[in-house]
C-alpha cells in the first residue's frame, strides 16, 4: 500500500467519524427536543387547570368589588338620608320648643320688669307739692338692647 492510498484511507475514516458525530448529535438533538416537547405538555396540562383557576378567582374578585362598590353606594345614600331626617327633626325641635321658649322668657321679663317698676314706684318717695311729672320707667326692655332676656345665643 502506498502512502496516497493511507492518506486517502485516514481521510474516509475521517469523514465517517464526523458522519457518525453528526449523526448522534442529531439523533441527541432529537431525543432533548422530543423531551422539551413533552415536558411543555405536561406543564401545559398542569398550568391549564391553574389558568382556569385564576381566571375564575378573578372573576369572582370582579363581582365581589361590584357588590362591595354598591353596598358603598346604598350605605352612603342611606347615611347621607339618615344625617338629612337628622336635620330635619332638629329643625322641627328647635321650632317647637326654642320659639315657644322664647316668648315665654320674654313674658317673664316682662312681668319681672313690670314688678320692679312697681316696686320703685312704690319705693320712690313722693314729693307733697308738686304732681309726679316725669319719665314712666320702662317695663319692657328695649328690643334692640343685646342684653335684652330672651336673647338666647
Amino acid at each position: 500500500m502506498t502512502l496516497d492510498q493511507v492518506f486517502l484511507g485516514l481521510i474516509a475514516l475521517a469523514v465517517l467519524a464526523m458522519a457518525a458525530g453528526q449523526v448522534v448529535a442529531i439523533v441527541m438533538t432529537m431525543r432533548a427536543v422530543r423531551s422539551m416537547g413533552d415536558s411543555l405538555r405536561r406543564f401545559e396540562n398542569e398550568f391549564r387547570p391553574i389558568m382556569a383557576n385564576l381566571h375564575e378567582m378573578s372573576a369572582e374578585a370582579k363581582r365581589a368589588a361590584a357588590l362591595a362598590t354598591a353596598q358603598v353606594e346604598r350605605a352612603d345614600r342611606l347615611l347621607g338620608e339618615a344625617a338629612r331626617r337628622v336635620d330635619d327633626t332638629m329643625s322641627v325641635v328647635q321650632r317647637a320648643i326654642l320659639g315657644p321658649a322664647r316668648d315665654g322668657m320674654a313674658i317673664i321679663q316682662g312681668i319681672k320688669a313690670a314688678f320692679t317698676a312697681f316696686r320703685e314706684l312704690k319705693s320712690r318717695p313722693r314729693p307733697r307739692t308738686a304732681p309726679n311729672i316725669g319719665p314712666v320707667p320702662r317695663a319692657v326692655p328695649d328690643p334692640g338692647d343685646d342684653d335684652h332676656a330672651s336673647f338666647i345665643g
